[in-house]
């Protein structure tokens, strides 16, 4: 079965104050990473994030658990480093390499069962932020469903997006 690849998805096309408060997430972790640097565990990094939206007024949760649910069956929770605004996920990382395919996948799943429409990976291990350690995933099926498109197999599709 082949799949057709739609195009990248744009900020434009998300909801503009999603895109407004993950800018904001943003410009928080370049603040962090040029006042830590890297070197430091996670639970460093979530601290100093939890800090920083908190004097920029982001509403967020840290270690946030949602449902994993199978054939309308939980079958476990997943956590995630931060739910922010009540719309989407950021998962920590402090991995000495590159955020790779799987780390997209694996994140694209979990943004499936939440039900949210976008997370943003950040990984502080990275000499610079903007050279791979900052990296946007988009959940396709949450995106047709707000625009009241159809439902399509996603499995080999991949929206993720590096931000620069």
């Amino acid at each position: 079965m082949s799949h057709t690849r739609r195009p990248t998805l744009k900020n434009d096309e998300l909801d503009p104050a999603l895109t407004e408060v993950s800018r904001r997430v943003i410009g928080c972790a370049i603040e962090i990473h040029k006042t830590l640097g890297p070197g430091f565990d996670a639970a460093v990094y979530e601290n100093a994030l939890s800090i920083e939206l908190t004097s920029e007024g982001v509403e967020h949760q840290v270690n946030h658990a949602f449902p994993v649910m199978y054939k309308g069956q939980n079958v476990g929770s997943h956590t995630v480093s931060f739910y922010v605004d009540n719309r989407f996920a950021v998962m920590v990382l402090t991995v000495d390499r590159e955020i790779d395919g799987f780390d997209r996948t694996a994140f694209r799943a979990q943004l499936r069962a939440a039900e949210l429409e976008l997370g943003l990976i950040i990984n502080f291990h990275r000499r610079r932020l903007k050279d791979g350690g900052l990296v946007r995933v988009l959940n396709p099926d949450k995106l047709d469903s707000l625009r009241g498109q159809g439902d399509e197999d996603h499995d080999a599709l991949d929206h993720a997006e590096a931000m620069s």
